[in-house]
């Protein structure tokens, strides 16, 4: 059984005097949830997991964009270097798409998945499907459904993090760094409105922060 690190509710954070953050953010942000250290050890430990458990097999990346594109590259970097230091290597592409839904107000199940190779190319593969953070799960499961159609041997699902909400949709995916309150959260290439992708830590957005990158 793997431990998760779970944030709880009560949780107050990290003050944001305690660490270095992009000036053009100051007034923005409520406090750190989570410090870039502490996110470069727990996918470290992820990639220890995910090569424990499939590091015989070569393995397709789908990085979902842009929020996933981070964590998936420091994955993919620490399962590249345990590979290379170990008598199992693993072959690895990588791929990206987005998701995109045709209008803001229509069912998940209009979804468009933009981007990427032909997904009929990952018929017999093992995709390991990479995200920044599940909510509901409704999305992740969209997703799945499209690529179970192309029959691929295996699917396994690694998020950066996944979200407490009062409407869980039953989905948890394979591996996860950390399950978090839902709470708005930006930084480590998690955006509001595009602004915060260039911010190293989580951190939790307050309402001037909103206000100011509303469009």
């Amino acid at each position: 059984m793997k431990l998760q690190a779970e944030i709880s509710d009560n949780w107050p954070g990290y003050s944001l005097d305690l660490f270095t953050y992009p000036q053009h953010y100051y007034g923005d942000l409520e406090y750190v949830l989570i410090p870039h250290g502490i996110i470069v050890d727990r996918t470290e430990r992820l990639a220890k997991d995910i090569m424990q458990d499939i590091g015989d097999n070569d393995i397709v990346v789908l990085c979902v964009l842009k929020g996933g594109y981070k964590f998936c590259a420091d994955l993919v970097e620490h399962i590249k270097n345990l590979s290379r230091n170990s008598e199992r290597f693993i072959s690895m592409k990588v791929d990206f798409v987005r998701l995109k839904s045709y209008h803001n107000d229509q069912s998940m199940q209009d979804m468009q998945i933009m981007g990427g190779d032909d997904l009929s190319k990952l018929t017999g593969k093992n995709v390991l499907i990479v995200e920044d953070i599940v909510g509901t799960g409704r999305t992740m499961k969209v997703l799945l459904n499209n690529i179970e159609k192309y029959k691929p041997k295996m699917i396994k699902v690694a998020s950066l993090l996944v979200k407490r909400t009062s409407r869980p949709d039953g989905y948890r995916p394979d591996y996860y760094g950390f399950e978090i309150p839902d709470l708005f959260v930006v930084g480590y290439a998690l955006d509001y409105n595009e602004h915060f992708r260039d911010l190293n830590h989580i951190c939790v957005i307050n309402d001037h922060g909103k206000a100011k990158y509303r469009v």
